[in-house]
């Protein structure tokens, strides 16, 4: 196929790369929210009927789950955004190489997945020409996800959502307090200032 010279001058090959590991990072983050969920469900501390006997869950003593899982499912929603963006910015790169043409068909085809009905008009056809141009001009190198890098990028992502997290609680957090003292106002009752009777 082509060159590693070549490969690493290709733009589209430097987008499909960039693409491939935001996805990798993105599918990584939604198995850990999805651990997350299931120990959230599992880990009620509502009694469970196990066998005939009446037996208490186990209430988390440590970071709550809840928060856990609001990171982590921000985090993959961050790692998605960067991957959509990646996807977005497509039209706008040029292929310097059969390889790189090969590469953006890649991230259409592959992108498809998150498309309702990938059996329409146009998906099917834009894969079959992706397997005619593989069939003539070879298969893009596997893109291997490196391991330092996809624990940089879901540390990255976690930090950013952990971020947002908070920022979001303080609001929340502020706006009770709003309300608490809106209420306390408007319910309490304070004797009204006397009025002076009206001289003639």
């Amino acid at each position: 196929m082509a060159s590693s010279a070549a490969m690493k001058h290709d733009p589209a090959l430097a987008l499909w790369a960039a693409w491939h590991r935001a996805q990798h990072t993105s599918l990584v983050l939604c198995r850990i929210q999805q651990r997350l969920e299931t120990r959230i469900i599992g880990n009620t501390g509502i009694q469970a009927l196990t066998r005939g006997e009446i037996k208490e869950q186990p209430i988390p003593a440590i970071a709550p789950d809840g928060v856990q899982y609001a990171v982590a499912r921000e985090a993959e929603v961050l790692a998605v955004t960067e991957a959509l963006k990646l996807q977005d910015a497509l039209p706008e790169v040029s292929a310097q190489s059969l390889a790189g043409i090969l590469a953006k068909l890649e991230v259409i085809v592959g992108a498809d997945r998150d498309i309702g009905d990938p059996t329409d008009f146009p998906w099917p056809h834009i894969a079959s020409v992706l397997r005619d141009l593989k069939a003539i001009a070879g298969d893009l190198p596997p893109c291997e996800s490196n391991r330092s890098a996809t624990r940089a990028d879901i540390t990255r992502h976690l930090q950013q959502a952990a971020r947002l997290i908070d920022s979001v609680e303080a609001e929340e957090a502020a706006e009770h307090l709003r309300q608490t003292a809106k209420s306390f106002a408007e319910t309490s009752v304070f004797p009204k200032p006397a009025e002076k009777p009206a001289e003639f």
